[in-house]
């Protein structure tokens, strides 16, 4: 780990903030899968029509920067992107383990003074340890840095991407059986981690939700759960079926965010002082099983770009009920389902494979 000066600004101290996914975008970054990798056994060829069909809906909104290992490693994005429009898309010489950039890829800030974007580099151990190696995807963040000339922030602190969601006035949410486990910062408190998300994302507001659902290896991402889709406004997955294992911990989270109370940040009109959140329920797809294993599918890991939404679909009767709800939140830009029959296999979706650039 590098070492940090503790006497130096926070980056909240500089005026940085993490902006909501559907401020406006500078790009879209993407870690190519490896074909040696372990994200997809046994099926890692029938998983690359899904990333060819994100990476072509991508650049019809925005550029997109894709991290590959080498040259072979382009090549054989290249060869899958054949038929896309290459003239947005840029590859970028950084090694990773596996391909979840929202996960081990840059969390950027953006403030209003010169320099306008930094990057935060959260430490990263592979949700816990679970999936070792990770020794490439650890220091992405601080790769991506280097090669654009940001500043970057350390915060000395476990943090995955899917873990944190932001209203870009003031508010994150996450969830303690996630951020307060002990296989990532077993040394933390509660407060610390709070502080900590304070200091370096710039947020005012730090809203606790439970845990998450079967099958979830993150130890329960936001981003599976409930997401902001205005400053005020979160949609929220329940189960239907009081007999399934997710019942319960869903119709907790919900519980949970009935009682928040939002408080902006000075000087924002998004959102009224002390508002209650106005949540929009969205129900699960139906069970999902492979090779005996129970496969987290979730309509809430939907990613934001400037032009669309792009949805995870599982060929099942919710998923209209899901576009349908998206395309309301999201009036200005065209929502697109994607089959993830195959990609969730890999225990993610859409929004674990992205991590968006703010314009600046």
């Amino acid at each position: 780990m590098l070492a940090v000066d503790e006497t130096a600004p926070t980056p909240a101290a500089l005026g940085y903030r993490m902006p909501a996914e559907w401020e406006p975008h500078a790009a879209t970054w993407l870690s190519w899968p490896r074909r040696k990798g372990i994200s997809f056994p046994g099926s890692f060829d029938r998983v690359l029509p899904t990333f060819r069909a994100l990476v072509a809906a991508l650049v019809e909104s925005e550029p997109v920067c894709i991290n590959v290992c080498n040259g072979a490693h382009e090549a054989q994005a290249r060869a899958v992107l054949k038929d896309v429009d290459l003239a947005r898309v840029r590859f970028y010489r950084i090694a990773t383990n596996e391909p979840w950039c929202r996960d081990h890829g840059p969390i950027f800030l953006t403030r209003d003074a010169a320099p306008k974007l930094a990057v935060v580099d959260w430490d990263y151990n592979a949700w816990g340890n679970k999936y070792p190696p990770f020794d490439r995807d650890e220091v992405v963040p601080t790769r991506v840095a280097e090669m654009m000339k940001l500043p970057v922030f350390y915060p000395r602190m476990i943090l995955e991407g899917g873990a944190i969601d932001v209203n870009g006035a003031g508010a994150l949410l996450t969830t303690e059986s996630c951020l307060l486990n002990k296989n990532r910062n077993f040394d933390l408190t509660r407060d610390a981690v709070e502080e900590r998300l304070r200091d370096f994302l710039g947020v005012r507001q730090v809203l606790w939700l439970a845990r998450g659902t079967e099958g979830d290896d993150t130890d329960g991402h936001i981003d599976n759960l409930a997401r902001f889709v205005s400053a005020s406004k979160v949609i929220a997955m329940i189960e239907d079926d009081r007999a399934d294992a997710n019942y319960e911990p869903l119709q907790e989270n919900l519980a949970r965010l009935r009682d928040i109370k939002l408080v902006c940040r000075d000087g924002a009109d998004s959102a009224a002082p002390s508002q209650l959140l106005d949540i929009i329920t969205i129900p699960m797809p139906h069970k999902m099983l492979r090779e005996g294993m129970r496969l987290p599918a979730s309509y809430a890991n939907f990613y934001i770009a400037n032009t669309v939404v792009i949805c995870p679909t599982f060929a099942d009767p919710a998923d209209e009920i899901a576009l349908s709800i998206l395309r309301d939140c999201f009036p200005g830009r065209r929502v697109l389902g994607i089959d993830c029959r195959e990609l969730i296999w890999g225990l993610g979706t859409f929004h674990c494979l992205t991590q968006q650039q703010p314009a600046v």
